[in-house]
């Protein structure tokens, strides 16, 4: 398997660093973008990427600015928008003629709706969430989904039915309500990392590789793809 390519996105706070893994054959692009907790290069982060490159699409995972400050607090929505439009523009370059898509884990991939909503990315065909934040812990409501009518491209929610901050109701009833174009699926037992209980019968990475396999066959719908 081809391995990441170490790469420096400039965006408008600075430098940011990502990792371009591009094995070969791969006919979809895929932006992903981290969650709050954690940056590009977690377990969870590392798996993805190596589970679409298998699936046949390149990814180019990055830092947000506040991850590569090391600093603990999340950018605001202003700064982490702008990384992500700074981003899809560096990884439509990388992807020449290929299909881009972009999104991420939890607040990567709202993020990247935000921008979307705010004024189309450059290149982007379509947005996949790994577990789309809907609300805090314990605190259900839909209010982090209001933006997502303003967003015209197709998305994909790949949620888990465990998923504390997205209760399986509420996420089935933001993405009912969304143009036809998007599509939720659904993993049984996991919760937000995407982590199973033992008596599910399934591991962890066979969760991960199903994730892929499922965005990878979507991207590939969407963009007109045959493989």
């Amino acid at each position: 398997m081809t391995a990441a390519e170490p790469v420096l996105i400039e965006t408008p706070q600075g430098a940011v660093s990502g990792l371009w893994l591009d094995p070969p054959g791969a006919d979809c692009v895929y932006v992903l973008a981290h969650g709050a907790g954690a940056g590009m290069t977690h377990s969870f982060m590392a798996a993805m990427a190596l589970a679409f490159a298998e699936a046949g699409v390149a990814t180019l995972r990055y830092q947000f600015p506040y991850m590569e400050a090391r600093a603990g607090r999340p950018d605001s929505p202003a700064v982490a928008t702008a990384a992500v439009r700074a981003v899809t523009l560096a990884a439509e370059q990388l992807a020449g003629a290929r299909p881009l898509f972009a999104g991420g884990k939890s607040f990567g991939g709202r993020m990247t709706s935000t921008a979307q909503a705010d004024s189309p990315l450059a290149g982007v065909s379509g947005i996949v969430f790994l577990g789309f934040p809907l609300h805090p812990a314990k605190r259900p409501a839909i209010g982090r989904a209001e933006h997502l009518g303003q967003v015209r491209i197709p998305m994909l929610f790949l949620q888990g039915t465990r998923d504390e901050l997205a209760q399986t109701e509420l996420i089935r009833g933001v993405v009912a309500g969304l143009p036809r174009t998007a599509t939720l699926h659904e993993i049984d037992g996991a919760d937000h990392a995407f982590a199973v209980l033992k008596r599910t019968g399934r591991t962890n990475q066979e969760i991960i590789v199903e994730l892929a396999r499922v965005a990878s066959n979507w991207m590939r719908s969407v963009a007109g793809v045959i493989r």
